[in-house]
């Protein structure tokens, strides 16, 4: 019996051992899932955004995104050949700016080209203008454009079509606060209503 008691006796250390070093594991993994769900809510926004230097297709001047600080800015990269989603996205950025009403103050609308070969400052100008004067157009070197692009996550690609051409494109707004950081993103098929009411939610949120 005495062995016995002695054998009980001498494992429990072992066993303490054992749970402790199993509790300390456990609050280890309890803590990193903690941490991991802590960061999955308060992780940055998206980073987006950034220096480019481009020309207004309007003025014929270089600018660069410096020149639209202190306005809220929607972008959207296209092209005027564009046979559907790149006017239909104008047309109901310049509803929803109508829809603003004196808050559009506040807004730019940026139509930067991913076709600068045949979108000419003056082809550009005279597109954005058949839409709403208060949006600008953007063109400039394949390098500045494809520059501004990765700067804002945007794809695009020629694809030849017969003796023609197309382009492939992202097709989002985007929307950037006025000390230039991103805020916002909405997708082409964003009908005016939605594009406005995004809008004024951010402006009546302030800056961050």
């Amino acid at each position: 019996m005495s062995s016995v008691i002695h054998t009980v006796q001498a494992d429990r250390p072992r066993n303490r051992s054992v749970f402790a070093w199993g509790l300390i594991f456990g609050v280890v993994v309890l803590a990193a899932a903690v941490t991991a769900i802590v960061w999955m809510h308060h992780r940055d926004t998206p980073t987006l955004g950034g220096p480019f230097e481009l020309i207004n297709a309007t003025t014929g001047q270089q600018v660069t995104d410096a020149a639209f600080r202190g306005k809220w800015l929607l972008i959207f990269f296209g092209y005027t050949h564009c046979p559907d989603v790149c006017p239909t996205t104008l047309s109901n950025m310049t509803e929803a700016l109508k829809q603003l009403g004196p808050l559009a103050q506040q807004v730019q609308a940026l139509f930067i080209t991913v076709d600068p070969q045949r979108d000419t400052p003056q082809m550009l100008a005279d597109y954005t203008a058949a839409f709403d004067s208060r949006i600008i157009g953007l063109t400039g070197s394949p390098e500045h454009i494809d520059s501004a692009a990765r700067a804002y996550g945007i794809y695009y690609a020629k694809r030849l079509a017969g003796d023609d051409y197309y382009m492939d494109h992202t097709a989002a707004i985007h929307v950037m606060r006025p000390d230039g950081k991103y805020a916002s993103s909405l997708l082409s098929t964003a009908e005016p209503r939605e594009i406005a009411q995004r809008v004024r939610s951010l402006i009546g949120s302030g800056p961050k």
